[in-house]
């Protein structure tokens, strides 16, 4: 007899666990199949919730403007937003274009003629015998000069167009982005409530606390370090405009893309400044080396002004967080690096006060 019961359990027991088993495989099988599906669109989710978090106090004051227009005020920051990604890449791709044809035209009919350098450019530390030699040799040969780095030249030219194609496509999600982040703002306050909801799931009666700053950080981040770089860009802008450096939309473009990597814009504005020295009169060119100098040093002074504004996270953790999300994780990273290591430090910080014993004056 218990061997009958004990045999009848045991059938019971695996058909509820073969039941809970299949009823599992299918939940996972059914997520895993919805994540397959929306992978092409998370990269695009997530930079319109990052677009839209960081617009919304513009979007809140527009919409008072217009009277209380949520639809209108989100649709003319979304046409201000194509508007200032679309018309600077079309000018700079079609300058880059037309850049490219002159210089393939002119080669071909051997129109294009190079300046010799000036003596002193010999006199230049570590680099100046060389790059004199080599500048010469372009002067009097640049065909000669061009078939001996061929090589170079064509995997030069091959990053080239990788580049552009990452450049296109990445315009490209952020053209939908921009559409996303429009969509989302009418429907902000719907976001938010599920957001801290979420949190509040997961992380208890702290989940709002953690929504709210990582709202602050974004906006932190969008405005000292996009902001910061964007300043640096027109910075530069204006003096390779005023030192009538060629193509001053390009470099300019690309001061902007180092800072927002992080990176020094003195890398671009260096060797422009190399250049400058050859070609104007040493005060004119030593005033614009310091200048190129101050544009690629005046990131550390904005910053502080911007990072971590309203915030009790230390600015260093945010820029920590912006440079090794940048670096992990390329553009996309800059804005989740420091909004992750902002609510892991605040974690630790709240887990190691809880695990402190208060000081007492008998302790010191």
């Amino acid at each position: 007899m218990e061997t009958g019961i004990s045999d009848t359990v045991k059938r019971q027991f695996l058909r509820v666990s073969m039941a809970a088993f299949l009823q599992i495989a299918a939940v996972v099988l059914l997520v895993g199949l919805c994540l397959w599906i929306v992978a092409p669109f998370v990269t695009l989710f997530i930079w319109g919730v990052i677009i839209s978090v960081a617009i919304y106090p513009a979007h809140q004051k527009l919409t008072g403007a217009l009277g209380g227009r949520e639809k209108l005020s989100a649709g003319l920051l979304v046409l201000a937003g194509l508007l200032v990604l679309i018309i600077p890449t079309w000018m700079m791709t079609g300058s880059s274009v037309e850049a490219a044809r002159s210089v393939a035209e002119n080669m071909q009919d051997g129109a294009i003629t190079i300046s010799p350098p000036a003596d002193r450019v010999a006199e230049w530390p570590l680099i100046g015998e060389r790059l004199h030699g080599l500048w010469s040799q372009a002067a009097e040969d640049l065909e000669g000069l061009v078939n001996q780095f061929q090589p170079q030249l064509v995997t030069v030219g091959q990053a080239v167009a990788k580049g552009v194609g990452a450049t296109v496509f990445g315009v490209i999600q952020f053209v939908f982005s921009i559409f996303v982040a429009g969509v989302l703002l009418l429907s902000a306050r719907t976001g938010y409530r599920s957001s801290c909801a979420i949190a509040t799931a997961l992380a208890g009666e702290n989940g709002k606390s953690y929504t709210d700053m990582s709202i602050a950080t974004i906006r932190s981040v969008s405005k000292g370090v996009v902001g910061v770089a964007i300043i640096q860009a027109l910075l530069a802008g204006i003096g390779l405009v005023v030192m009538d450096v060629p193509a001053a939309g390009i470099w300019a473009a690309l001061v902007l893309v180092l800072a927002v990597v992080q990176l020094p814009p003195l890398l671009v504005l260096g060797p422009v400044a190399v250049w400058v020295f050859s070609v104007s009169d040493p005060v004119p060119a030593t005033i614009f080396a310091v200048y190129a100098v101050f544009v690629s040093l005046c990131d550390s002074i904005l910053k502080p002004l911007f990072l971590g504004r309203g915030m009790n996270i230390p600015t260093l953790v945010i820029l920590i967080g912006a440079l090794g999300g940048a670096i992990s994780a390329g553009l996309l990273g800059l804005f989740l690096g420091p909004v992750v290591l902002a609510v892991g430090y605040t974690i630790i910080t709240e887990w190691m006060a809880l695990h402190t014993p208060e000081e007492s004056d008998e302790d010191l």
